[in-house]
This record gives structure tokens, C-alpha cells and sequence, in this order.
């Protein structure tokens, strides 16, 4: 609290503080908060097929061109596949495992996105496969990433740090 012209004003916790500890207690209360179990274990399942993806593409690439000769341009994308998925696979297991709650929810929401793109892909190719997988994966890191939020992923505060 601040005296201002007779008014109390109350000024907002920040990680810049006057006081170490005070700035160390917000750092440890934000990094240690309680993460949901369903949210946990969809993050671990999510990044479970993440990496099974991730070695599809380098042990048995032909899986991905449905059996057909790996063309060099089908190589390319395995490994491509490769890098995108065991790089999501990590990040989401090293967010939960420092129970960043907002960076998590936000990478969440970038796999909800890239799980849209695929299912349009999907559609658009006529290839109805995986779609019923991929949306319930979608819908399921929504909700986990709303759960993370606090609120919607479309509030613009849910994307700002909130003052303690």
C-alpha cells in the first residue's frame, strides 16, 4: 500500500519488488500451482502420440505414404514429422513437469490448433480416418487448456499474468 494524496493506493505484486523474498514467494506460489489430474494425464497421453508419431516417421516411414515407395520428397516430410512431433512431445512433458500452468495452457492451445489444421486437412483430402481422433483430442486440450486459464482461451486476460 502507498499513501497518495491522503488515498491509500494499492499497488499491484510484481516480480520486481523491493523485497527478494516477496518476489521469490510469487515466483515459487505461480511455478507450484496445482495442475488438474485429467489435465495431467490428457497432457501425458497428447504427448504420448506426439512421440509414437515422432518414431512412426524415422523407424517405418512407408506407414505414412500408405505403403507406397518413400520418394525423397516423403522422406523430407517424414522428418519433418519427426522434428514437429518429438519437439511438441518434449515441451509438453517439461511444461507439466515445472507446472508452468500458463505457458502449458497456451502450448495447448497451439496443439489444439495444429489438431484443427489436421482434421481440415484430413477433410479436404477425403481422408476420414483420423478425424473423430483428432477432434476429441482437440476438444480435451480445450478444455484442459481452459481449466489451465482459468477462463476461455479467447479472453484476452486469460493470455496475461494476473497481479496478486
Amino acid at each position: 500500500m502507498q499513501k497518495t494524496k491522503g488515498f491509500l493506493q494499492r499497488q499491484p505484486y510484481a516480480i520486481r519488488s523491493d523485497s527478494p523474498t516477496r518476489a521469490n514467494d510469487l515466483r515459487t506460489a505461480r511455478a507450484g500451482e496445482h495442475i488438474p489430474l485429467w489435465v495431467s494425464i490428457a497432457v501425458i497421453i497428447g504427448a504420448l502420440l506426439c512421440a509414437a508419431g515422432a518414431v512412426i516417421s524415422k523407424v517405418d516411414p512407408t506407414l505414412l505414404t500408405n505403403g507406397a515407395l518413400m520418394t525423397d520428397a516423403a522422406r523430407v516430410y517424414a522428418d519433418y514429422l519427426f522434428a514437429r512431433n518429438i519437439s511438441l512431445a518434449i515441451m509438453l512433458l517439461l511444461l507439466l513437469t515445472a507446472r508452468a500452468r500458463r505457458m502449458l495452457a497456451g502450448f495447448m492451445v497451439l496443439m489444439v490448433l495444429i489438431q484443427c489444421f489436421d482434421v481440415l486437412n484430413d477433410l479436404l483430402s477425403r481422408d476420414f480416418l483420423l478425424v473423430p481422433g483428432l477432434l476429441v483430442f482437440a476438444i480435451v486440450f480445450l478444455f484442459g487448456a481452459s481449466q489451465l486459464f482459468g477462463q476461455g482461451f479467447w479472453h484476452m486476460s486469460a493470455w496475461h499474468e494476473s497481479s496478486r
